[in-house]
């Protein structure tokens, strides 16, 4: 399976992955893509700006990361299927489990010390 970022041509300033607080291009058809999109918190509920944010397949493997955006948002291109989403940053670290469909699927990893 493979993930990719999302098509945007907007970098986010300082690192190579495309702004992840902008709307999806109008050329993404959500009937054949799969998006898995969310935010990062910490433990009082505050955006997480600056997370790594790392998509690992179904095995644990490492398939894509992408940096949030100041408001803590961030969004991967990818297979359907059950993903994890492990989310890094100086807040602490935090894991979800997403089952993606096609269309958008939204998930919050909340990460603690």
């Amino acid at each position: 399976m493979s993930a990719s970022t999302s098509p945007s041509t907007t970098a986010a300033a300082g690192c190579a992955a495309p702004d992840q607080s902008t709307p999806l291009p109008a050329s993404v058809d959500l009937e054949k893509e799969t998006v898995i999109s969310g935010v990062v918190r910490d433990g009082d509920g505050g955006a997480v700006a600056g997370a790594y944010v790392r998509l690992l397949d179904g095995s644990g493997e490492f398939t894509a990361e992408v940096v949030t955006s100041p408001v803590g948002q961030f969004r991967f291109f990818a297979a359907p299927g059950t993903w994890t989403l492990r989310a890094l940053s100086r807040h602490g670290n935090g894991d979800v489990s997403v089952t993606a469909a096609r269309g958008v699927n939204e998930a919050v990893v909340t990460v603690s010390q």
